[in-house]
C-alpha cells in the first residue's frame, strides 16, 4: 500500500514550519494570498491582503482603516500621483507600488486578495470590475459609479463573480440608521409620504465655464492615467486632486458626494429600489447685467430634484423624495424649537409620516423623533444587531467578510444596495442634466430648453427614460480610446 503524500497544510503544522517549506519564504514575503492555497484551506495567518487603488486622501485613509481592523495587511499601492501617495507609501513600506492600476493587476493579481478603490469616480467602475473578473473582493468609495449604467453593470457583477463587495459608506454601519428603522418598525411616525435630503455642497466650484488656458501637468502626476476613461483634454489648473468633482467628466456632483451619505437613510428604512419619475430644477450663475449663465460642462451651482417611488407596504401613497443642495434647505418643521438645530446645519435628512416625523444629520448621526421632547420618553428596544465600533467598523466588517468568504457575512453596504441607491441618484442627474439640454426651435429663431420643464419617466427594466430621449446620453458614456468599455 503506498504511503500518502505529507499534506504541508496539515494544521497542526506551525506557521514557522510552513514557512520553511515554502519557496515564498525566502523571497521574504511572509503571508500567503488566501486563493492560493486553494479552496478549503485556510491560510497559516488568516489575513486579507488589499491592494490599493487611488491611496491619496481618501484612500489614505481607508487603506489606514483596513489596517487597523488586525486581519489585513495593504500589499500593494496604486497612485497616478507620487506626491499623493507619499503617505502612504511611508506608512507602509513593505507595499509595492504602482502608477498604473492595470499593471498592478497583470503583474499581482496572484498576490493580493482584494482591491479598494478610491479614485474619481469617472474610473470607479472600469477599475472595480477588472478586479472582480479577477475573483477580487472590492471596497469603492461612494457614488460606486459614475454612469446608471455602470451601477447597473457592479450591481449584477457580484453575484456572477461571487466576491465580497462594499460601498465606502461608513454611515450606514452607524447606530443612527439602525436606531431610525427600529423607530419606524414601531410605528412612531407611521406610513411615511415625503422626504427631504439636503446638503450644503458644493464646496468646491460648480456653475463655471472650463479654463480656457491650459497649464503644465506637474511632473508627479501621469495626466493621461488620472484621465483614464474620460475624454482627451489638456491639463488644467486646480481640477486636481479636489475640484474634479464640479466636472461631469468626471464627478458627479453634490449628489454624487453626499448624496450616498443621506438618501441612503430613507432608502433602507423604507426599503425603496428606483424612482419611477424625476424631475429637476437648478440654479445658474450670473454672467452680465443681461442674461444668466449655463455651462454644459459643469454641474451646476445648486439644485431641487424631485424623485418620486412607487407605493409599497412602508409608504402612505406615492412617495415624494426631494433632494436639495447648494444651500437650498426645506422649510423647518414646526416641531422644531427655533433655536434647535436642523438635521446637522449645513445636511439633514427629515422624513415625514402620517403619524408624526423624524430626523437625522450625515451618516445617520444625531436621530430625534420631532417633537425632540419626545425622545426622553420614547422606549423602543434594539432588536438589530450593532456593527461594533459603529462608522468605523464599516472597514472591519468588509475585512472579516472577506475572510469569511462571499455570502457569509452580513455587510452594511453590499452592492445588492448600494448599487441601487448610487442609480437612483445618477438618476437624478439625469434630470438635473437634461435642465441644459436645448433643441433648435421649429420656428428656426433660436433654442428653446425643453429639459427645463420635463419629468423625466423611467423605465428600470429597460434603463431607458421613456419620455425624453435626449436625457439618455447621459446613462451611459463612451469611454475613451484605449480604456475597455464596460
Amino acid at each position: 500500500m503506498k504511503s500518502k503524500p505529507k499534506n504541508t497544510l496539515n494544521q497542526t503544522n506551525t506557521r514557522r514550519e510552513f514557512l520553511k517549506n515554502t519557496a515564498i519564504a525566502t523571497a521574504g514575503f511572509m503571508i500567503i494570498p488566501r486563493h492560493v492555497l486553494g479552496r478549503g484551506f485556510i491560510p497559516p495567518s488568516d489575513r486579507l491582503l488589499i491592494a490599493g487603488i487611488g491611496v491619496g486622501g481618501k484612500g489614505q485613509s481607508d487603506i489606514w482603516n483596513f489596517s487597523q481592523s488586525g486581519k489585513a495587511d495593504i500589499a500593494y499601492l496604486c497612485d497616478v500621483d507620487t506626491v499623493r501617495a507619499a503617505k502612504s507609501v511611508e506608512a507602509f513600506p513593505k507595499a509595492i507600488y504602482y502608477k498604473d492600476w492595470r499593471e498592478m493587476f497583470d503583474k499581482e493579481s496572484k498576490n493580493f486578495d482584494a482591491v479598494s478603490v478610491s479614485t474619481p469616480d469617472h474610473n470607479h467602475a472600469i477599475q472595480a470590475l477588472a478586479a472582480m473578473q479577477l475573483g477580487k473582493h472590492v471596497y469603492v468609495q461612494k457614488p460606486l459609479t459614475h454612469d446608471v449604467y455602470e451601477a447597473r453593470m457592479l450591481t449584477e457583477a457580484v453575484k456572477r463573480h461571487k466576491v465580497v463587495a462594499q460601498m465606502g459608506n461608513q454611515g450606514s454601519s452607524g447606530d443612527g440608521v439602525r436606531k431610525m428603522i427600529e423607530w419606524f418598525r414601531a410605528g412612531i411616525i407611521g406610513e411615511v409620504h415625503t422626504v427631504y435630503c439636503w446638503t450644503n455642497r458644493p464646496v468646491w466650484p460648480q456653475g463655471i465655464q472650463w479654463p480656457e488656458k491650459p497649464a503644465k501637468a506637474p511632473k508627479t502626476l501621469d495626466w493621461d492615467l488620472w484621465l483614464g476613461t474620460a475624454p482627451e483634454k489638456k491639463y488644467v489648473e486646480k481640477l486636481v486632486p479636489f475640484n474634479w468633482r464640479g466636472w461631469w467628466d468626471y464627478g458627479t456632483g453634490a449628489l454624487g458626494d453626499m448624496g450616498c451619505h443621506l438618501v441612503e437613510v430613507p432608502f433602507r428604512i423604507l426599503e425603496l429600489h428606483h424612482p419611477i419619475d424625476v424631475q429637476a430644477s437648478v440654479g445658474s450663475v450670473y454672467v452680465d447685467e443681461f442674461k444668466r449663465g449655463y455651462f454644459s460642462e459643469s454641474c451646476p451651482p445648486s439644485s431641487h430634484v424631485t424623485m418620486t417611488f412607487a407605493e409599497n407596504k412602508n409608504t402612505d401613497g406615492a412617495l415624494k423624495l426631494h433632494w436639495m443642495d447648494g444651500g437650498i434647505q426645506p422649510t423647518r418643521p414646526d416641531e422644531l424649537e427655533p433655536d434647535e438645530v436642523f438635521g446637522d446645519g449645513g445636511n439633514g435628512v427629515l422624513m415625514i409620516g402620517t403619524k408624526g416625523k423624524m430626523m437625522c444629520g450625515t451618516y445617520g448621526t444625531n436621530p430625534r423623533i420631532l417633537p425632540t421632547s419626545l425622545n426622553d420618553i420614547i422606549n423602543v428596544p434594539e432588536t438589530i444587531e450593532r456593527v461594533p465600533n459603529g462608522t468605523e467598523g464599516h472597514y472591519a466588517q468588509w475585512v472579516e467578510a472577506c475572510i469569511a468568504g462571499y455570502g457569509n457575512k452580513e455587510l452594511s453596504a453590499p452592492f445588492e444596495i448600494s448599487g441601487p441607491v448610487t442609480e437612483t441618484l445618477l438618476m437624478a442627474n439625469l434630470a438635473i442634466r437634461s435642465t441644459d439640454i436645448r433643441v433648435a426651435r421649429e420656428d428656426g429663431r433660436g433654442f428653446n430648453y425643453p429639459g427645463r420643464d420635463i419629468k423625466l419617466l423611467w423605465d428600470y427594466e429597460n434603463m431607458r427614460v421613456t419620455n425624453f430621449d435626449a436625457a439618455n446620453q447621459f446613462i451611459k458614456r463612451s469611454y475613451r480610446q484605449g480604456w475597455n468599455q464596460l
